[in-house]
């Protein structure tokens, strides 16, 4: 076993339970959807979470052969990992059916789950600017690498939930986004 192996073998499971933390909260509330109304609030934020999670265990791939297997990479990337499950388990309450609608519980929770991803995505760059090259200041990387971060703390700081409505929806596009543009 190599030692990104033995790294990803931890960050693989959390960011795993994470997913799965996500889904299963989308789950309970589907399956509650006769007595809950959803909103698009809570259905946009878990889908950027669930994007977010999976770009970080891409990320996590791209740099295998740049990690060293030591103690702050194993505990950096817990503590990253965790956090991402923290926030996934935030984006869903755990008895949908005690909410009449979940915007409500979305209005509590989302600075502290986009909160905990900013986190997430400093850290990830912060990783990628020690380990590797910095991304270059194109077109491309502005709009999909540095747009994140400013549109992620507008919408940490927005009351208004149609701006962090839209915020989420941009911070969604994003990744086709950067999918399609090479």
């Amino acid at each position: 076993m190599s030692g990104f192996e033995f790294i990803f073998s931890l960050f693989g499971l959390i960011l795993g339970l994470a997913l799965a933390e996500g889904l299963g909260g989308l789950a309970k509330a589907m399956k509650a959807s006769h007595k809950v109304r959803i909103g698009w609030p809570t259905a946009l934020l878990g889908l950027f979470v669930s994007c977010d999670v999976v770009t970080f265990w891409m990320y996590g791939w791209g740099m295998r052969d740049l990690l060293p297997l030591s103690w702050p990479v194993l505990f950096g990337g817990f503590i990253v990992t965790a956090i991402y499950f923290i926030a996934a388990s935030l984006v869903f309450p755990d008895d949908p059916e005690a909410w009449d609608d979940l915007n409500a519980h979305f209005d509590q929770h989302y600075r502290k789950v986009l909160g905990g991803i900013l986190l997430c995505n400093v850290a990830l760059l912060a990783t990628v600017a020690a380990l590797a090259t910095f991304p270059p200041l194109d077109a491309r990387n502005i709009v999909i690498s540095w747009s994140f971060f400013p549109v992620a703390l507008l919408a940490i700081v927005a009351k208004d939930r149609r701006i962090v409505c839209a915020c989420l929806v941009w911070l969604i596009a994003l990744y086709p986004l950067s999918a399609v543009w090479h």
